[in-house]
């Protein structure tokens, strides 16, 4: 067993013989598919193109009591410096498609959102302006219920096709979704979603372009989107913004290593550089204590942590 891979090298071995070649990357870092640019490797990295390879991975895990960990485009993601231990699933092939019939859209799982807005705006079809910029992908998006500027996953998903951890297939409507704010039954963990299928409506391709062209630049002006980070740092805490408070708290620009709190925006932190996970999870702590200090408020981490310290 090499050092750093805490399970059965020939486990993994035996998982990359079981599918086409370049399927599987054993000892891969993870920093390159997060948006943050942060984190250690993966015991192994897998990257099925469609439903069967996903079911066989699944399948294997389970038989194999490996532990699985599904990766989207990393942008709300923390990825410990010493990695994430069993197998990291990341979709493509597939995964990455979408389909257009008259207002319905299909999308693979790992299709990005903000490609999917781009692709409705070509056909036509409006009720996706608001996810333009957003970084995520299709899957991970309805996981978390995504959202801005008065849209969100919920208003145009119809239903979406999932796998469990056995690696068995099905569907699920839009009711089964259980949509609230930042939310979804999916985040249970226990299903992954592989498809969606999205409701929009025809609309001017002039009229979506002007709405996404005026989102993004209502982004620009108020996000750091010239540095890594994994977007809002913090959860909304009751009846306060999270970045006014670390703004009122003097925090703007405090440091640890290469991990910093926006200039621009205090909600977020980024990465100017070679910043690791621990330099990131100082800086939120120490965010969270002088908060805490002066206005009585705990900030939660809005960010998925994942891996090893």
């Amino acid at each position: 067993m090499k050092e750093g891979i805490a399970i059965d090298d020939g486990i993994l071995v035996r998982l990359a013989a079981s599918l086409p070649p370049g399927r599987v990357r054993l000892a891969e870092p993870l920093a390159p598919y997060t948006t943050f640019r942060i984190g250690g490797p993966a015991d192994a990295l897998v990257l099925p193109e469609n439903i069967a390879e996903l079911q066989s991975v699944l399948r294997y895990c389970a038989d194999c009591g490996l532990p699985v960990f599904i990766l989207g485009r990393g942008s709300n993601l923390l990825v410990r410096d010493k990695g994430v231990r069993g197998v990291v699933v990341k979709l493509a092939g597939e995964f990455t498609r979408t389909e257009v019939s008259g207002t319905a859209v299909t999308a693979g799982a790992g299709v990005p959102l903000a490609e999917t807005a781009r692709l409705a705006w070509r056909h036509g079809l409006g009720g996706m302006e608001f996810a333009h910029g957003i970084p995520g992908t299709v899957g991970g998006a309805v996981v978390m219920n995504a959202g801005a500027y008065d849209g969100e996953m919920k208003d145009i998903v119809t239903g979406a096709k999932v796998v469990d951890r056995q690696g068995n297939c099905r569907e699920i409507d839009q009711a089964e979704l259980s949509f609230g704010y930042r939310h979804s039954a999916l985040q249970g963990d226990d299903l992954i979603v592989a498809m969606v299928a999205l409701n929009l409506y025809p609309a001017d391709p002039d009229a979506i372009q002007a709405k996404m062209d005026e989102l993004a630049a209502r982004r620009r002006a108020k996000q750091p989107l010239d540095l890594p980070s994994a977007g809002s740092t913090f959860r909304r805490p009751p009846g306060y913004y999270a970045g006014t408070l670390i703004d009122q708290a003097g925090l703007k620009g405090r440091r640890v290593g290469d991990a910093q709190v926006s200039e621009l925006h205090a909600g977020f932190i980024v990465n100017r550089g070679q910043a690791t996970a621990a330099d990131v999870l100082a800086l939120i702590a120490i965010v969270q204590a002088e908060v805490r200090q002066q206005f009585g408020v705990m900030l939660e981490p809005e960010l998925k942590i994942v891996g090893e310290a």
